[in-house]
């Protein structure tokens, strides 16, 4: 008896893996792919949890369940010893130049639910072992060396969505089940599929061929509501020339795509799939417009909801360069409080982002934009949305490499996923930002209230930017108004929210700050830590503010108390100071603090 307690408790122990085993056989993949000492710098031995390296994620008990290394430029092999982190649900390595055979025990990951290795100098055969994967969806070894047959194991994979086997050398016969996975591409090998076999070697999601015949009619209909549709757009496009509509104008229907732009396994879609899916961009499904273009909603035809974002600047310097900034970024960036970005569609004149749809919006207007019967954003939510868009933040900001500045913090920006959990977007102003440098100068961007003054008045730019705009976006949460308001001039109040809320905070008037809409249903020393950690986040010097990571912890209750009895006697010092040149001069009470406020104000 206690010898088989003890087999159980062994067998219970080893579904754990320790941290130092984890960034072991990290470290293993590391050295395995010969990666430079310039490409991942902080993978560092001696450091026993992995979870604070670059390109890893893991989850609430420190267990690595995301290793995303694509498109870094590794020429070495895979590592056996990766087969112990058996928590591990995405592996991607697509992209670079790894050479040598898939390790049988990539077969002991049975988390693993996207393996991703196209694109890479990948030999030998598929291993058998894969087939062991139960959980997985995404298996993607296109564009290899690989050779041999299809393994019969693939069979049992019954979770698996996205088979991509495409340009190989594999030979023989591809087992039939694999036929019925809704997304496949087995082209380029020498397999039983193709014009001579009763099955296509890649998946047409559009048509069965046993609806040849209603595909033809469609066809023929698409075609003439094409060519009407052409015809009407060039009339449109002569009309616009003589109204001076040019820039607003886009002709091409062709769906050309830009071969040239290719990242990783994002979906390039086709201008006609977009076209329909948003009815032709109408106008009724727009759900707001940024600074490079509407984002509109859409109903693609297997009834998946996204949203398109599309980019009307495209001719500016700043348009195409978004984009590809965009899409760059958004791919490597992977995290559960940030935006994923689906797909993209490239044409001669056209750049768009797909992205799924938020059904919950954002968190502006869940705060200031509910249509009646609507449910207010209660206090734990708004908890949970300040706590995850600072970990989405601190993920940018200190995990990602090179560190990636949002530039354009706000609850706008902030979507709500079906759990009403925060969901970072709008990476469009984002700037990638080398890790040897501590700020940029650019073109400044954002949005008037919640830029950082340093930015405003020098154009750098730099994490503590985006700390400033956190702060300023805490202030919306808990206030649920706006970050400046012209109509706060009719009570005497401060145009800018931040001076409002200090103004009330000094006069200890908390209960006046927090927003109406919540019916006195929240905890005023919850609300007060809030607005201690945006006050600490909006200091007028950068040096001043904490990092995100810093900002997190204070949210879950650590070393606020220390922070903020340091802010409070800067504070005290100041408003000493300005009290005392108050009266020196005599300008009354409208003096010198409103009229940084005013100035401030006005240069946004």
């Amino acid at each position: 008896m206690e010898f088989f307690f003890a087999i159980l408790v062994l067998a219970y122990l080893n579904s754990f893996v320790s941290p130092d085993a984890q960034g072991e056989a990290l470290f293993a993949l590391k050295n395995s792919l010969n990666a430079s000492n310039n490409q991942l710098p902080d993978w560092n031995q001696n450091q026993v949890n992995p979870c604070t390296w670059s390109k890893v994620i893991c989850d609430n008990s420190n267990n690595v369940i995301t290793v995303s290394l694509s498109n870094i430029g590794f020429s070495g092999t895979l590592t056996p010893k990766l087969g112990v982190i058996k928590t591990l649900s995405t592996l991607s390595l697509q992209g670079n130049g790894i050479y040598g055979k898939i390790p049988e025990e990539f077969g002991n990951l049975t988390n693993l639910t996207m393996l991703d290795l196209e694109n890479n100098h990948l030999s030998g055969e598929i291993p058998a072992s894969l087939g062991n994967l139960k959980k997985l969806q995404f298996l993607i070894l296109s564009q290899n060396n690989l050779t041999g047959t299809i393994p019969q194991s693939l069979s049992n994979l019954k979770s698996l969505i996205n088979l991509q086997l495409a340009f190989n050398g594999l030979t023989g016969q591809i087992p039939e089940q694999l036929f019925q996975v809704s997304k496949y591409n087995f082209t380029g090998n020498k397999l039983n599929c193709g014009i001579n076999f009763s099955h296509r070697c890649e998946s047409d999601i559009g048509a069965s061929s046993s609806k040849s015949k209603a595909g033809m009619i469609v066809g023929v209909v698409g075609g003439i509501l094409g060519i009407l549709l052409i015809g009407s757009l060039l009339l449109y496009v002569w009309k616009g020339k003589h109204r001076g509509y040019k820039n607003e104008v886009f002709v091409d229907v062709a769906g050309e795509v830009d071969r040239r732009i290719a990242f990783g396994q994002l979906k390039r879609f086709s201008w006609r799939e977009l076209q329909l899916a948003t009815d032709n961009f109408s106008e009724k499904n727009v759900l707001g417009q940024g600074g490079f273009g509407k984002v509109y909603k859409g109903v693609l035809a297997d009834g998946t909801k996204i949203a398109v974002k599309r980019l009307t600047d495209y001719e500016s310097p700043g348009g195409d360069a978004a984009f590809q900034r965009e899409v760059e970024m958004i791919s490597v960036a992977v995290h559960r409080n940030l935006l994923r970005l689906i797909g993209f569609c490239t044409t001669p004149t056209e750049r768009l982002l797909v992205y799924p749809y938020m059904q919950n919006l954002s968190v502006a207007y869940r705060l200031r934009e509910l249509k009646p019967g609507e449910a207010v954003l209660d206090w734990p939510t708004r908890k949970r949305v300040a706590l995850g868009t600072a970990r989405g933040l601190e993920y940018l900001h200190e995990h990602c490499n090179p560190k990636i500045i949002h530039r354009d913090v706000k609850a706008a920006n902030v979507l709500l996923d079906q759990d009403f959990e925060a969901v970072v977007g709008d990476f469009g102003l984002a700037k990638l930002v080398d890790v040897r440098k501590t700020n940029v100068t650019t073109q400044v961007r954002g949005t008037m209230g919640h830029i950082a003054p340093e930015y405003l008045s020098t154009g750098k730019s730099s994490e503590k930017t985006d700390v400033f705009g956190y702060g300023i976006m805490l202030l919306e949460l808990v206030t649920g108004q706006r970050a400046i308001d012209f109509s706060r001039l009719e009570e005497e109040d401060d145009v800018l929210l931040l001076d409002h809320v200090k103004k009330l905070q000094r006069e200890k008037r908390l209960d006046a700050i927090v927003d109406r809409n919540l019916s006195k249903n929240y905890n005023i020393q919850e609300v007060e830590m809030m607005i201690q950690v945006a006050l600490l986040c909006t200091q007028g010097s950068p040096e001043d503010r904490p990092a995100m990571s810093e900002v997190v912890r204070m949210l879950e209750g650590e070393g606020l108390a220390e922070r903020w009895e340091e802010w409070q006697h800067v504070e005290v010092t100041r408003r000493q100071e300005y009290e005392r040149l108050q009266r020196r001069f005599d300008w009354g009470e409208d003096s010198i603090y409103n009229q940084d406020a005013i100035e401030l104000s006005g240069g946004r």
